[in-house]
């Protein structure tokens, strides 16, 4: 049913960039976004933001003004590093606060709304949000193992959606990249830089280019285009010791 799941699609957009826009400032971070949470962490001074206002630290009229945000980079004198640095912070702080309990970011008819459309998105897809939990569970179950997310979403609205599809228990923050700017190969480079070349990297995917990406990386690529494809992967994984 096309007609359905696009619209199930704009509903769970729109709670998506609702979130993102309201909780994590996508408004101010649409034009600076980065690829890792942590990425202008450096320009941070540790101030405490308990009581810090957002809304009247000038930073967006700073930003709007001068178009600070310019292709990959970041332009901006110290201060305005820092204002930005602090959104970031703020973000990374209430996503670790609510990643088991998304819910609690919504007002109450957002939250059922939020509800139906996850339900009705997992109806129609014969469970697949499930099927694939059943394998993001298994790896972070064990040790040694972790879940690392590229995405070519945005980074803010990513970490929105992985919130509101209830992925924050299997996906820390730390381990979620954005590509949009940079491409997935660059992020697969740095992930294989940050654990180093001693672990074994999988890389499960549905599209060409984290396919193109892994190969050039000499990492294994899974494909999943079917439910059967999450039974095999789950095999592998608790039967086989992938």
């Amino acid at each position: 049913d096309t007609a359905n799941a696009v619209q199930l699609g704009y509903h769970m957009e729109k709670l998506i960039f609702d979130l993102a826009d309201t909780h994590f400032f996508f408004n101010d971070l649409e034009e600076c976004d980065q690829v890792h949470i942590d990425d202008v962490s450096s320009d941070d001074n540790g101030q405490d933001l308990s009581n810090y206002n957002f809304a009247t630290d000038g930073f967006s009229a700073a930003n709007s003004n001068a178009s600070l945000c310019l292709g990959t980079g970041v332009r901006g004198g110290v201060d305005w590093m820092r204002k930005l640095a602090f959104r970031y912070r703020k973000i990374k702080e209430l996503f670790n606060s609510c990643r088991n309990n998304s819910g609690s970011l919504l007002d109450p008819e957002n939250r059922e709304k939020w509800h139906r459309v996850r339900q009705d998105i997992e109806t129609l897809t014969d469970q697949w949000l499930t099927e694939s939990l059943k394998c993001l569970q298994l790896i972070a179950s064990r040790p040694n193992c972790v879940n690392v997310l590229v995405t070519t979403t945005q980074l803010v609205p990513a970490l929105a959606k992985v919130l509101l599809y209830g992925l924050g228990s299997v996906f820390p923050i730390e381990n979620i990249y954005s590509a949009t700017k940079v491409g997935k190969e660059s992020c697969f480079e740095r992930i294989a830089s940050r654990f180093g070349r001693k672990p074994v990297y999988v890389v499960v995917g549905d599209g060409r280019d984290e396919e193109t990406a892994a190969k050039a990386l000499d990492f294994p690529f899974w494909r999943i285009q079917t439910h059967h494809d999450f039974v095999n992967l789950l095999k592998a994984l608790s039967v086989y010791g992938l």
